[in-house]
């Protein structure tokens, strides 16, 4: 029987792990390595899905987590699937929840996220410190070896995710890609804790995938797993071994990292997985990390930064980053960025923009949202070409050089 997902890798970069490639899944194929659109709830925010398609988004990543809580998993059933529901026709993506299972719980009274400078980094003896909220007066998370309790941010309901029950969730959602349960831990949490958190995850994954072969969805959705480890070296490379053992689609290599050390994690895990699945690090987005990902190995790459910082009027440019509601741009009658072709350096000035944000209109969202997205897409996409021309290393000395001006 043919697997739901393949991957073919083109040109590889010399003495180093980065690849170029094609990734094909039932409702497309995806050029890699490339950057995969966040939509939470099944829509990027301020966006249709079709800006998303015409700013050159090849794959969408939806959420399990907030999906079951609305509309819940069965309204998407009865819609048709994710596809349908949201009209999107390309390439999907679904996260296994268990990130929640981190935000709300060992993380969430800390922020802290999934990247960590070293100096910041304390140990804890454990990393399940919970926290009360305003909806209940009880913690938003416990983590068992069963699975993860939650309330929802909602309304305050109870309910526990197991392994089967996400992969039951992210059937009935839909998308053309899979995530198998897993635990991810603060970035602050102890080694001792780190390892019982990701040996729980291999027993986890063990589950998922028996769960999902028992599935006729096998044969339509592809599933991968999920590596951890934290920042630790050994860890990291056990758990690679593990999760490379087991029949799995694809990888997500997840959990927490020092800031500094990003770059060596990451090639510790991809020296490990095999070399004809593909690889998705998640939740990363800053341009020097991309770089870095792809260097070592990663594939595919996702984030909520790009739409996020859009939305506070933060805007990428090519000799770095520019709040657009500064006093300066109220008169800049030029395009936000000059070299960029997305439908809002084309068509609107700095000035416009920036009055929308200052004026509270929704239209601002959108316009930097479109080019955010359309500048982290169209990056990664240019990596891949530089793979392919065999400078990848050059093409990053040269865009880190103007963006970050000799800060990075």
């Amino acid at each position: 029987m043919a697997k739901p997902i393949s991957f073919n890798i083109e040109k590889r970069v010399s003495d180093r792990l980065g690849r170029a490639g094609v990734i094909n899944t039932p409702n497309g194929s995806i050029q890699t390595p490339a950057f995969v659109t966040v939509g939470t709830k099944a829509t990027v925010k301020a966006l249709t899905p079709e800006q998303v398609s015409e700013l050159g988004a090849q794959v969408v990543l939806a959420n399990t987590y907030h999906l079951y809580l609305e509309p819940g998993d069965d309204v998407l059933v009865e819609g048709g699937g994710l596809h349908k529901y949201m009209n999107w026709s390309g390439p999907t993506m679904t996260d296994s929840g268990g990130f929640q299972a981190f935000s709300l719980g060992a993380a969430f009274d800390k922020g802290v996220g999934k990247l960590i400078k070293s100096k910041d980094v304390e140990d804890e003896r454990d990393g399940r410190k919970e926290i009360s909220t305003d909806i209940k007066k009880l913690p938003l998370a416990k983590v068992t070896e069963d699975g993860v309790e939650f309330r929802s941010h909602i309304d305050g309901s109870k309910h526990f995710f197991t392994p089967e029950k996400s992969i039951e969730i992210q059937h009935n959602i839909g998308a053309d890609m899979i995530f198998a349960f897993d635990e991810c831990t603060s970035p602050t949490a102890s080694y001792e804790y780190q390892k019982e958190a990701m040996d729980r995850t291999h027993r986890w994954a063990g589950r998922c995938l028996e769960y999902h072969k028992k599935s006729k969805n096998s044969e339509k959705q592809g599933l991968f797993g999920i590596v951890q480890g934290g920042r630790y070296e050994d860890l990291r490379k056990e758990s690679a071994r593990t999760i490379a053992s087991m029949d799995f689609d694809g990888f997500g290599i997840g959990g927490s990292f020092n800031k500094e050390d990003m770059e060596s994690a990451v090639r510790w895990v991809n020296e490990m997985l095999p070399e004809d699945k593909p690889r998705h690090l998640l939740g990363i987005g800053e341009p020097s990390d991309l770089f870095g990902g792809v260097l070592s190995g990663a594939d595919l790459f996702d984030c909520v930064a790009p739409t996020r910082m859009a939305r506070n009027g933060t805007l990428h440019t090519l000799d770095g980053r520019i709040n657009i509601t500064n006093a300066r741009f109220a008169r800049d009658h030029s395009s936000i960025d000059d070299s960029c072709t997305c439908y809002t350096c084309r068509n609107y000035t700095r000035s416009y923009v920036s009055h929308l944000f200052r004026a509270g209109e929704m239209l601002g969202a959108t316009l930097a949202s479109i080019h955010n997205l359309h500048f982290i897409v169209k990056l990664v996409a240019d990596m891949r070409q530089a793979i392919l021309e065999k400078d990848l290393p050059a093409f990053r000395e040269s865009f880190e050089g103007k963006y970050y001006g000799g800060r990075c």
